[in-house]
């Protein structure tokens, strides 16, 4: 008894040792730090581990089998192990930019003990840091004005649920009276309302365009496009539970033709310019499928759509009335005039040829659109960057 009890303590003041220097050797290390020749150096302390690799959007990539065909991912970079048992990797010189990155420790994947900044995409909580440039300061906050981010709960007679939603509204919008024209910003497939704000820090770009008088004052309202849900994973009604991809009900037209039931809800309890040149529509992905259906199933609604590397057409066992007459009701649209119907796409994207025929669907009608080609594929770094170009060109 008396050795089994020695032994014991013994463990526990290994294990309080062990944790201690952990603790310590942690506590000192600076990761990620960006250096003045805009390298980057990562730290990890992992005395025990045989192996620590970084994953991040900033190293080369290399293809890889998905659902999608043949995709670009970044390629882990092994780290180097030094006496102390910290773990290092130095990054080449970074263009301004948001980049996130994780550890794989001994194949089991980790984030950055050093920093607690965090998003999530879908059901991957990846760490994030900014490094400083042009497009990237967009992306900071400044010391400028800035406006409020609020989440509501509106009611959805059309989905039969209350439902959560973010909104953005300028600055000095709580202190004057003046009305404001409203973008409708929609997340893709694994998103919900929290996407565009935090992975797409829509209030860091509105803030900065506004202050450098490169955008109108607008009100952004970012929806949950999940017509299964009444909030984001852990804020609704079904608790905790894992995010997915696809959640049920998801691009099956509910949510679609239910929409207007969420521009109701914004101009009655929101100072807005409730006509069709005061409204624009734009979304990323699944998003961009949706921006596309709703603005054609109710035609003379929005003067102002954006497309970002966005789906197209439905599914085939997708039978609602929101996908009937597809091209009647775009030849409608085109009639009752837009004033900007913007597309963008990464070359590299994986439904780069699905915007290529339906460019040319849109040419065969005569409908007119700006059409903006980038670098890239189905990822947020090209989505931030659409969202500041796009935001300038509304409500002129």
């Amino acid at each position: 008894m008396k050795k089994s009890f020695v032994l014991l303590f013994s463990l526990v003041l290994s294990h309080l040792a062990f944790a201690q220097e952990a603790l310590f050797n942690a506590a000192d290390l600076k990761s990620p730090e960006i250096n003045a020749d805009k390298t980057v150096t990562f730290r990890f302390f992992a005395p025990k581990a045989d192996s620590v690799f970084l994953t991040g959007d900033f190293l080369p990539t290399m293809k890889v089998k998905s659902r999608f065909g043949l995709v670009d991912v970044p390629k882990p970079a092994l780290m180097q192990k030094d006496a102390k048992g910290v773990w290092t990797f130095t990054s080449d010189a970074l263009a301004p930019e948001l980049y996130s990155y994780s550890f794989t420790v001994d194949g089991l994947r980790s984030i950055d003990p050093n920093n607690p900044f965090l998003n999530r995409d879908v059901a991957t909580v990846t760490n994030i840091f900014i490094v400083g440039g042009p497009q990237a300061d967009y992306y900071k906050v400044n010391a400028i004005p800035h406006g409020s981010v609020t989440r509501r709960w509106y009611d959805s007679p059309g989905l039969g649920i209350d439902r959560r939603i973010t909104i953005y509204t300028p600055p000095g919008y709580e202190s004057s009276n003046a009305t404001y024209p409203v973008l409708y910003l929609l997340h893709g497939a694994g998103g919900d309302e929290e996407a565009w704000i935090a992975l797409g820090r829509t209030a860091q770009i509105m803030d900065n365009l506004i202050a450098q008088g490169k955008a109108k004052p607008m009100i952004v309202v970012m929806p949950n496009g999940n017509a299964s849900q009444d909030a984001a994973p852990g804020e609704g009604n079904t608790g905790f539970y894992k995010p997915q991809f696809m959640a049920p009900r998801t691009m099956e037209g509910s949510y679609e033709g239910a929409f207007m039931d969420i521009v109701k809800f914004v101009e009655k309890n929101y100072r807005v310019n409730a006509k069709k040149e005061s409204r624009a529509i734009a979304g990323l992905s699944m998003g961009g499928f949706h921006s596309m259906h709703i603005s054609r199933f109710y035609p003379n609604t929005f003067d102002y759509v954006g497309l970002f590397s966005a789906a197209i057409m439905p599914r085939e066992d997708a039978t609602a009335k929101v996908y009937s007459n597809i091209d009647e009701t775009l030849k409608v649209q085109k009639e009752n005039g837009t004033k900007l119907y913007w597309i963008a796409i990464g070359k590299t994207d994986f439904l780069y040829q699905a915007n290529v025929d339906f460019r040319k669907k849109l040419d065969g009608m005569g409908m007119k659109y700006e059409y903006v080609e980038s670098e890239g594929g189905h990822i947020w770094r090209n989505w931030r960057v659409y969202l500041s170009q796009f935001v300038p060109k509304l409500f002129n």
